[in-house]
């Protein structure tokens, strides 16, 4: 034994032949063009592919952060009732609401915050399609009636972001009372001369499309958006004819005065600050402003 095999080869072994850690996910294909994405260069894009422009997915914290200036705070929703028909199908309805809590760390399919626009209050809500397709339940209705009522609170523009399969069918006839309820709520938002902007993100259908998602004051799209009510198929079969081309997508919904406007996510933030400038008189506004710095903030919720 000597120096080379007692330090030196020890010392080349830990600094190439030890197994690094490599971060997954490094590349993620985009499911449009199948170009292959480094995570750093979709981030700044946020998420949107560069080479053919498709919006991916994002989540409800993401949404916040993309939309809210920096400060932002989330708050804590009222609870609903966990499993109010004690339902089950392939397995319980209770097992699958707790999988989808683990996996998203939230309590149901939507996230409430408050904070500023390029420096306009606003409260917006997001809604995670992780959580079990971001269906809309008890929880979901309680999500957007808070939503309202602090937008009210605060005389503070409310603004959506919807990515939603509809009404939970586990919830049965709860999940469809939250149509009407929602409607009322985006009504309390109206009647305080209040903007209510909605952001339809993919997909959005079902009865969130049927309820408040086309109710907002000023309606906006992301690119390519999947929007409606029944799926594709269904209405071909009712209507016995093949629908046209781009049929559901943002862009033709546009064309047929369904939408206001299609908006890139890089643009979104800048479109809503101007929205909120245009639809509120100057001097309410900066009321606003100086009860919002006044009035202390609500408890952020805990992690």
């Amino acid at each position: 034994m000597n120096w080379i095999s007692d330090w030196a080869l020890p010392k080349i072994q830990t600094l190439f032949g030890a197994k690094r850690d490599v971060p997954e996910n490094l590349w993620i294909k985009c499911p449009h063009c199948g170009e292959m994405v480094f995570h750093q260069d979709l981030e700044r894009s946020l998420h949107v592919c560069p080479k053919c422009g498709h919006h991916m997915r994002i989540s409800a914290q993401q949404r916040l952060d993309y939309t809210l200036d920096p400060g932002w705070a989330r708050i804590e929703l009222p609870r609903a009732p966990a499993d109010p028909l004690r339902f089950r199908d392939q397995r319980r309805y209770g097992d699958r609401l707790r999988e989808a809590q683990q996996k998203t760390g939230m309590d149901d399919a939507i996230a409430v915050a408050h904070g500023a626009i390029e420096g306009r209050p606003a409260v917006v809500a997001a809604f995670e399609f992780s959580f079990m397709g971001g269906s809309m339940g008890a929880g979901v209705g309680e999500g957007i009636v808070t939503a309202a009522r602090l937008a009210v609170l605060q005389d503070a523009p409310l603004v959506v972001f919807t990515a939603s399969g509809g009404a939970r069918m586990q919830e049965g006839a709860v999940s469809l009372m939250q149509m009407p309820r929602t409607v009322i709520a985006t009504r309390m938002v109206k009647e305080a001369g209040l903007p209510f902007i909605t952001v339809l993100c993919d997909p959005t259908t079902g009865g969130v499309t049927a309820s408040f998602a086309m109710l907002g004051d000023v309606q906006i799209a992301e690119p390519g958006a999947l929007i409606g009510f029944a799926g594709a198929r269904v209405i071909e079969q009712t209507v016995r004819e093949k629908l046209p081309e781009g049929f559901q997508r943002a862009e033709y919904l546009l064309e047929h005065g369904i939408l206001d406007m299609v908006v890139p996510r890089g643009e979104m933030r800048g479109m809503l600050s101007r929205l909120i400038g245009f639809l509120r008189p100057p001097e309410r506004l900066a009321e606003a402003e100086v009860a919002e710095a006044a009035a202390p903030a609500p408890a952020p919720a805990a992690e």
